[in-house]
């Protein structure tokens, strides 16, 4: 988790992992061009039953870093729908926690041709 001071140093706001990794699932499912979420696992994720849903956050040195996994629907550019998700992603986290984001990397693991 990562801790921020309020304003007046009065107290902390806390912003735990799970609740950046809901807001950058959550954005990049609005993205027109998404299907869905690829699960990405490693081996000892798969034995422990860690499901993942697709995005994977690190936080260092009080700065966000995504990579973000999904499948697209076929017969868009995936080039620009990418762009919308790491724009998208990037302006989500910054204004709904305040928090800088360092990168945003799209996975684009697989195209829906059944959509």
């Amino acid at each position: 988790m990562t801790t921020y001071p309020t304003e007046n140093d009065i107290g902390k706001t806390t912003v735990s992992p799970e609740v950046l990794d809901k807001i950058a699932r959550l954005t990049a499912l609005s993205v027109q061009g998404v299907s869905r979420m690829a699960n990405v696992q490693s081996g000892l994720q798969k034995i422990a039953g860690d499901n993942n849903g697709g995005v994977r956050i690190d936080i260092r040195d009080d700065q966000v870093f995504v990579e973000i996994y999904v499948i697209m629907v076929s017969d868009i550019n995936v080039r620009d729908v990418a762009r919308e998700i790491q724009s998208r992603i990037s302006r989500a986290i910054s204004e709904m926690v305040g928090m800088d984001v360092g990168g945003v990397n799209v996975h684009i693991m697989d195209i829906d041709f059944n959509v």
